[in-house]
């Protein structure tokens, strides 16, 4: 099924380019490519199970990011904002030039508090975003987690 998701994903993502006028390049390109590199996680293997941010062009995709600690809905929300801006800053964006964001909450009473937290964050004229409530909660007991589409100068 991930081999299934993946190829659809890279179908749709090259029809995407083309549609936009994005050059695309071949793997063996990419890694002789100057494009920022992007942070692999890896899980007790060699492979990595994914990346934490990868480049496409000037587009630039970050990878969930969670809280794993104590705390309320706002301490999490709070922790991820400030990790998803980490993110994008190492590689060359900010929280202005987010264009998506996905917001995955554990459970759909904190959308309220959640938001408190957000706003502002994606400075006066914020980004695209989709909320949902994950069936069966976040991996890691985050009451949050939050991924985002940017891009790069």
């Amino acid at each position: 099924m991930n081999t299934n998701r993946r190829s659809l994903f890279k179908k749709l993502s090259l029809g995407l380019a083309g549609f936009l006028g994005i050059k695309t390049v071949s793997a063996a390109e990419e890694s002789t490519s100057t494009a920022t590199p992007h942070n692999e996680i890896t899980m007790d293997q060699n492979i990595p199970l994914f990346s934490g941010a990868r480049t496409f062009g000037k587009l630039l995709f970050i990878a969930g990011k969670g809280a794993h600690f104590e705390g309320d809905i706002r301490a999490h929300t709070k922790h991820v904002l400030d990790e998803v801006q980490k993110e994008l800053e190492k590689n060359g964006s900010s929280m202005n030039k987010v264009l998506k964001v996905n917001v995955y909450l554990n459970d759909l009473k904190d959308y309220q508090a959640m938001n408190e937290t957000y706003r502002g964050r994606f400075g006066d004229n914020p980004p695209v975003r989709t909320t949902i409530a994950a069936a069966g909660g976040i991996p890691g007991n985050s009451l949050v987690e939050i991924d985002c589409i940017a891009y790069i100068d």
